[in-house]
């Protein structure tokens, strides 16, 4: 067993547990999708439980990728590249047909049954938020949000009106919600 077929099956557990859900993605299926023998899966992964808390563990890898590169982008002003990083991930839902956040998936279709899942997904909205509440500080420090802004609850909410959208995009396969909260949280945070 290499470490490629692991990987294999990460790489295809996200656009399937997209697709399918939790509760609809059998192992049988992933392994017909990425030819991978029963046996090799349970040598990576002790059931389909830790095969999924791996693949948002993967997930948010990619997530936080996204955010080095856009929150570290120091040629753009603290707001654009919080806007940006929203505007990559849109790119990236309308390259999946907008299907969404797995996260946000996941998490409506398992934070009432499982609060080992609800309690992971909620761990990772609240580091997404961190990371955008620093960066709007620095939007803050700098005189493009009001000075007495609370940046933990602006990132919060923003985190939080983002899954409403990428919800509504989903179901209406269409970027249009995403661009409104964009647009309307962008212009209501800085008071403009």
């Amino acid at each position: 067993m290499t470490h490629s077929t692991k990987q294999r099956l990460l790489n295809a557990g996200i656009p399937l547990l997209l697709k399918q859900g939790y509760n609809n993605l059998g192992i049988q299926a992933l392994l017909a999708a990425t030819g991978t023998p029963k046996g090799s899966f349970y040598h990576h992964f002790k059931d389909k439980e830790d095969f999924a808390l791996q693949v948002i563990d993967q997930y948010m890898g990619g997530v936080h990728a996204g955010l080095d590169a856009c929150l570290g982008d120091k040629e753009r002003p603290p707001l654009a590249r919080v806007r940006h990083f929203f505007e990559m991930t849109q790119a990236h839902y309308l390259s999946e047909g907008y299907m969404g956040c797995l996260l946000g998936g996941l998490g409506q279709e398992l934070s009432g049954i499982s609060d080992l899942f609800r309690s992971k997904i909620d761990g990772c909205f609240s580091e997404i938020a961190r990371r955008m509440a620093a960066c709007l500080e620095e939007a803050r420090q700098c005189g493009d949000l009001p000075a007495d802004s609370d940046v933990a609850q602006l990132a919060c909410l923003l985190v939080d009106c983002w899954e409403g959208a990428a919800l509504r995009s989903r179901l209406q396969r269409d970027a249009s919600p995403l661009n409104a909260m964009l647009d309307f949280y962008f212009r209501s945070a800085a008071g403009r």
